[in-house]
């Protein structure tokens, strides 16, 4: 099979990637989409809205507003590319790009705001472009 680069700007179609119209951000790595999917960051882990980290999970040392506000920065009222990896709670887990190509969840982690969860990065790593 031949590998096709895609524009700049545009992900390369495939079976597991689909659009989402960005209705509102929930928090460090939640957001829901216009039709009403919710996504979680692949790979990303973010304190809870009310400050604190689940057990068993990696926990930033920012705060979960810091997240939250970092990830509206990045994707709120935006249409993004989304490349689903799985599922969490009722969410589809994904790897997610700005129409500018930037990849967001790397840009979480990149932002000091979440850490990366190792468990999971290393069944589909993150921030390879």
């Amino acid at each position: 099979m031949l590998a096709v680069e895609p524009e700049p700007g545009t992900a390369a179609p495939t079976a597991d990637r689909f659009v989402c119209d960005v209705a509102y951000v929930n928090d460090g790595d939640t957001l829901r989409c216009e039709d009403g999917t919710r996504i979680r960051l692949h790979a990303v882990a973010a304190r809870e809205s009310d400050e604190t980290c689940s057990p068993g999970h990696p926990c930033p040392a920012a705060s979960a507003a810091s997240a939250t506000a970092e990830l509206r920065r990045l994707a709120a009222n935006r249409t993004i590319t989304c490349e689903r990896i799985g599922q969490s709670y009722n969410r589809v887990t994904a790897i997610y790009w700005t129409p500018a190509d930037v990849e967001i969840n790397c840009a979480m982690i990149r932002s000091g705001t979440t850490v990366v969860w190792d468990r999971f990065n290393r069944e589909r790593a993150i921030c390879q472009s």
